[in-house]
């Protein structure tokens, strides 16, 4: 039987911490108590890439990051301490920024249709006239730029852009030939970069014009584009996979199906992200997801429900008074992303279906609502329940976004498929299932646009089709605006409490309480107990600590709120949700370097693209924030305001930080730690969360705790180092302790502040919302009961009688305890 992690423990492997480099700490992550090493992507990717998921060769293992051979030392050293290896996978797209080094893209350009290769990149030739649109050209008129050049020490030319390199089909140039005339008679065209949104001609991995969408239901590129993955596999090198951005591909299910015959069934999880109480569709073989529906699970009951009314008036402030409804605003995001980056993925939806619909015309209704009737109501209940925030939005008074008009360079068909794709309310579906979802997605776009009511009408019956290529076409694209709109967009707009704006939650769900917290871990417990669980990854907006410190926020919302004024009136940037945003990441991963501030903000802003864009920076704003920023640093007032707030919001950080990370490495799933983050992981976006880990302090500190020392909860953060080893240690060694899930309930004046669960053995106890817990006096005389047998705290190793304990004694030391019966220390 394929063998199933404990735990993992994940480490971006690139070429300045390579694969000896984690042959070198295995020892370090075995004593602190991780199962399986889990990797980022290991094949051979693009020069210089710290990432690896740009891909340029399916065959080898990067040199760069080691080679095989290191990769062979790394999975000998884990497997010689009981260690698994659980690999990242990238199936749907290949790095093509330099097209020499991906074989296939060159052959495809160099070749055009008749290249083999042609058949593994989702082109459509016919849009382009039979030639490969490449958005590289500064301009239009860059074309003079290009220079023919004979290759050296071989035969035949290339085309030369800057230090760009492209291949010259045989026979179509001789020496002393006009570049300009070669390029026309080539299979590609190169074009002005801006034309990527709205003309291109193949497929990307979401906007990004170097990743180029491969075909993995393809058979041959199946085989092909897995044969190094799959020999690791054989090998006994590689325990198991997580696979990368399965909704990108046209059959999630399918591949997943075609890659557990290949894999007799090994671990596999998916990187999916669930929207609310979405569900892995059924009979997809995979243990999981990789765990962001727990992240969210896990920071909301750390929240304090009654921050939402004072958060959301200061956030309507900020917004001049207008306050903001998020289903409204993430359909405006997407809409801009489906009209914007992404424009050329809804045309090509367009061409697709209109030669679909040409043999059959759109008719006019008079009444196109109700035209929509039947195939909704066969919905009913969800349909319903999830069309009222439009409505509620409506009768508050709240501004839609404004209808966007059909253009020249696209039909009524592709108006309507843009609002379908922005009112579609998760990721994707995988027709048959989640067809409900294309019909609430129909029905919004009826109710907010009646006038499209009959091109909808006709294109419902398409896009339902299982087998129909626009269908297909359809679920991949509506993954990729979802991302863009919402996590790349909405999540810098939304900003009233930004440890909630994270990937795979929802904003707008401020905080849960006990009991819907424990409901979701009892069926997580049920349905996917193999499934991932985590706090901080490679993608998260911001790391586990930096969210539990922003947490406090919604416990001292006056507080914040007058912090927050003195801030702005100091620094001020004329963006009030945007300043809202850079100051509670700058309060919550303090200390932090100019520098990293500065990235951060920059970053931040372009992503919301309210002020400034990527494409159009508006200097005269970025300099506002970039002084803003330099305040922080260079203004004493400013830095005594901050410096307040940290104050404020440090211990209670603290606090929820261990609290969440000790439910999450004991509450049902496979809990990841992601590199580092057993010390305070205040990181914030990507690249900041992949800076360098020390692991020699780690080391040292780890040593320290085995030596019998227990630290305080302080700004080091050995305790959590602490909480991190001996919760995972004891999942390891005392599996048995982690078999079912029940809930706890504290008794007494303090009893809403713990989180209590016991697993069959092991019992957790959590302390959330400090603030509150401190400003009551403490636990008193809050009880729990934990029955009759006696246990040991193996945190602390404190030993405690059975029955009714009281808290204030419990979690005197530290915020969490983690009991065990006596057989139990890690």
């Amino acid at each position: 039987m394929p063998r199933t992690p404990v735990s993992t423990y994940r480490l971006q492997v690139r070429p300045s911490f390579d694969l000896d480099a984690v042959a070198g700490i295995v020892d370090y992550l075995h004593d602190l108590g991780a199962d399986w090493l889990y990797l980022s992507p290991l094949l051979e990717s693009e020069a210089g890439s710290d990432h690896g998921y740009d891909v340029v060769d399916h065959s080898r293992v990067d040199a760069a990051r080691g080679g095989p051979e290191a990769l062979e030392r790394a999975s000998a050293a884990a497997h010689e301490h009981g260690m698994g290896v659980l690999a990242d996978l990238v199936p749907n797209h290949v790095g093509v920024a330099t097209p020499a080094a991906m074989a296939w893209w060159w052959d495809v350009l160099a070749n055009g249709r008749g290249s083999r290769y042609a058949q593994a990149f989702d082109i459509d030739w016919d849009f382009g006239g039979g030639r490969l649109r490449i958005p590289v050209l500064g301009g239009a008129g860059d074309v003079d730029a290009l220079r023919l050049v004979a290759v050296p020490d071989g035969d035949g030319f290339e085309l030369r852009y800057w230090d760009h390199r492209f291949p010259v089909a045989s026979g179509t140039a001789e020496p002393g030939d006009d570049p300009v005339a070669v390029h026309d008679r080539q299979h590609y065209e190169l074009v002005d970069w801006r034309r990527a949104d709205f003309d291109l001609n193949y497929r990307r991995f979401f906007a990004v014009n170097t990743l180029a969408a491969i075909r993995v239901e393809v058979p041959w590129v199946f085989d092909e584009s897995h044969v190094e993955v799959l020999r690791l596999l054989d090998a006994g090198l590689v325990d198991g996979l997580r696979v990368d951005h399965p909704d990108g591909l046209l059959d999630p299910g399918a591949y997943l199906e075609r890659l557990a015959e290949r894999t007799s069934g090994a671990y596999v999880l998916v990187e999916k992200i669930l929207e609310g109480p979405e569900r892995i569709p059924p009979g997809w073989p995979t243990d999981g997801t990789t765990g962001y529906d727990a992240l969210a699970d896990v920071d909301r009951v750390l929240v304090d429900p009654a921050g939402e009314a004072p958060l959301t008036e200061l956030d309507t402030r900020l917004r001049g008074g207008d306050p903001v409804d998020w289903a409204v605003m993430i359909h405006g995001t997407k809409r801009a992303i489906a009209d914007g980056i992404l424009r050329s993925e809804v045309l090509r939806l367009d061409r697709t279906l209109i030669d679909a619909t040409l043999a059959a015309p759109v008719a006019t209704r008079a009444e196109p609502v109700e035209a929509l009737a039947e195939p909704v109501e066969a919905l009913a209940e969800p349909v319903e329940a999830l069309a009222e925030p439009v409505e509620a939005s409506a009768a508050r008074g709240v501004a839609m976004p404004a209808p966007v008009p059909s253009t020249s360079s696209g039909t009524e068909i592709a108006d309507a498929v843009a609002e379908l794709l922005a009112w579609f309310p998760v990721y994707r579906s995988y027709l048959p299932f989640g067809v409900e979802h294309l019909h609430e997605a129909a029905e919004r776009t009826v109710r907010h646009r009646p006038e499209l009511g009959p091109v909808v009408e006709r294109l419902l019956p398409i896009l339902s089709d299982p087998g129909h290529p626009a269908a297909l076409r359809f679920q991949q694209t509506s993954g990729m605006v979802m991302a863009k709109g919402v996590e790349d967009t909405a999540f810098y707009r939304y900003t009233r409490l930004t440890s909630l704006t994270e990937v795979g939650g929802d904003p707008a769900e401020f905080a849960t309480d006990l009991d819907e917290f424990h409901a979701r871990a009892r069926d997580r417990h049920e349905r996917m107990p193999r499934s991932m669980t985590t706090l901080s990854t490679h993608d998260t907006k911001r790391g586990e600590d930096v969210r539990a410190r922003i947490d406090v926020i919604a416990e001292l919302p006056g507080e914040w709120t007058a912090i927050l004024d003195e801030l702005r009136e100091l620094a001020p940037l004329g963006d009030g949700p945007l300043e809202h945003l850079l100051w509670q990441a700058i309060v919550g991963a303090w200390p932090a370097s100019r520098e990293r501030l500065h990235a951060y903000a920059e970053k931040a802003a372009r992503e919301a693209g309210n002020s400034t864009t990527w494409y159009e920076p508006d200097a005269a704003f970025e300099a506002r924030m970039h002084a803003l920023v330099d305040a922080v640093f260079d203004d004493e007032r400013v830095a005594n305001l901050v410096g307040r707030a940290v104050e404020l919001l440090e211990r209670p950080g603290w606090s929820n930080s261990l609290s969440a990370k000790l439910i999450q490495l004991t509450a049902p799933g496979v809990p990841d730690v992601y590199q580092g983050s057993e010390l305070w992981e205040q990181s914030l976006v990507d690249p900041d969360n992949r800076r360098p880990v020390d692991f020699d302090l780690r080391r040292r500190i780890l040593a320290m705790l085995d030596a019998g020392a227990l630290p305080q909860v302080g700004a080091g953060g050995a305790a959590k180092l602490l909480v991190t080893n001996r919760a995972l240690r004891l999942r390891r060694d005392r599996p048995d302790l982690f078999g079912d899930y029940t809930p706890l309930a504290a008794s007494g004046p303090a009893a809403e502040h713990l989180v209590a669960f016991d697993r069959g053995g092991a019992i957790t106890l959590a302390t959330r919302l400090p603030v509150g817990l401190a400003a009551r006096g403490g636990w008193g005389d809050t009880v729990v009961d934990l029955g009759s047998a006696p246990f040991v705290d193996v945190i602390t190793r404190r030993r405690h009688a059975g029955g009714e304990l009281r808290l204030a004694e419990l979690l005197d030391r530290y915020p969490v305890a983690l009991l065990a019966d006596e057989g139990g220390t890690a």
